[in-house]
Formats: structure tokens, sequence, C-alpha cells
């Protein structure tokens, strides 16, 4: 596996950077690594963002309902809390149903705990996430311009 380091997700208002986590989630680090420098989340809107929660995003449809034509992943379920700035994956009340979708926690969510595999932290722009249109769907949702790892 490749030691990936830091997803850059481009938002409209510059960049958030994500250090990846894999140590926690190698499956789910590869897979969003993949699909970042494949261009998947170019374009990709935050469909679902509610504040003091999360924002979500990673649907090519941008509805929620969909994900990459790769098969879903195995859970990665870990120890590492819910908090702020945390990035982990969506997934239905399935475990092992995580695809492409992702959320950044806006804030504290520890009740996720050992239920959604953790796979980043936000290093910096947290403001630019904390910016992003809120609803669900936003009226005119916040998208990533361009999403890379390095």
């Amino acid at each position: 596996m490749t030691d990936y380091r830091t997803l850059t997700l481009t938002l409209d208002g510059g960049d958030v950077a994500i250090r990846l986590r894999p140590d926690l989630a190698p499956g789910h680090v590869e897979r969003i690594a993949t699909l970042a420098n494949e261009g998947f989340y170019d374009g990709v809107v935050f469909h679902r963002v509610i504040a003091g929660f999360m924002a979500q995003g990673g649907d090519p449809t941008g509805t929620g309902t969909s994900g990459s034509k790769l098969p879903n992943l195995k859970a990665e379920f870990s120890a590492e809390p819910h908090v702020r700035g945390v990035c982990s994956m969506a997934r239905t009340n399935q475990p092992d149903t995580a695809n492409s979708q992702f959320f950044i926690c806006l804030d504290d969510a520890r009740f996720l705990d050992r239920q959604y595999t953790v796979w980043g932290q936000v290093e910096s722009g947290m403001e630019l996430v904390d910016a992003l249109p809120k609803g669900e769907p936003p009226r005119n949702p916040g998208k990533i311009v361009k999403a890379r790892v390095a």
C-alpha cells in the first residue's frame, strides 16, 4: 500500500488539508486516495451540511444515494473519537457499505464512535468547512473544486 500523507480538498474559498490515517483505516485511505487522484471528487458537492454536526459529500449525483463504481468497503471501525475536524466514511445502516461518501465533523459527535470508519483529520482550512452552505441539501451547495492526495 502507498504511504499517503495528505488529502487536499480545494473548495471555492481555498484549500482544506486533511491528514490521512492509514494506521486506523488502510482500506478506506486507499479508496479516498484512489478516487481523489482519479478526479472522482472534482466538482462533487457537499449535499448534506448540518450546523453543529457535520458536512457530507462524495456522492457524484449530489443526492446522497450513490457512490463510485468500486465495490463497497469492509468497515474499519476504531476507537478514534468523532470530534471536530475528524473525517469519517458515510454508509447505510449496514456496516460494510461505505464507498465514496464521507463526512467532516463540524463539532464533537462522539455518539458515532466505533460505528463509522475514521480515516482522517483536518489539519488546516477548517474555517472553509465551517463556511459551507447548510441544508439537506443546501440551496446552493458548496463543492469540491479539486481533490488530490500527496
